[in-house]
């Protein structure tokens, strides 16, 4: 099984509806990506972050398709211009010791494949994460 985590501050001047319908849009593209089997989003309390969400996902392939998935991906078009500061990380009980370094290379296939959405993440203020592109680079 593997949960993926994101934690995200808004940039300033970000609306109250923006933001609502920013995270019912998340709440949505979670619904719509079928290797997603449970999820959460919402606000982030004990931390510096303002909201994140968390995904249920059994296997590495389902992660792939996850992170393709059209819906992710338009979430990401929407969503990254409104963000400040985002944390992308996952937890696991595979004991694939090798993990951790194929998640980081579905990440580095879906940046090279989707070179816009790697520029908004480059464009955050802050981003750490599997792959960061950019001037976040690992």
């Amino acid at each position: 099984m593997i949960y993926h985590g994101i934690r995200f501050s808004l940039r300033p001047g970000v609306t109250a509806e923006q933001v609502t319908a920013g995270l019912q849009a998340m709440h949505d593209a979670s619904n719509a990506i079928p290797s997603i089997t449970s999820f959460v989003v919402g606000r982030d309390f004990g931390g510096e972050y303002e909201y994140g969400a968390v995904s249920v996902i059994a296997d590495l392939a389902g992660y792939e398709l996850m992170m393709n998935h059209p819906a992710h991906l338009e979430i990401d078009r929407a969503g990254l211009p409104l963000i400040d500061k985002f944390v992308s990380f996952d937890v696991s009980d595979d004991p694939d010791p090798e993990l951790g370094t194929k998640i980081a290379e579905i990440h580095r296939r879906r940046y090279a494949g989707n070179p816009d959405v790697a520029d908004l993440v480059a464009d955050l203020g802050e981003y750490s994460g599997s792959a960061a592109p950019g001037r976040h680079g690992d």
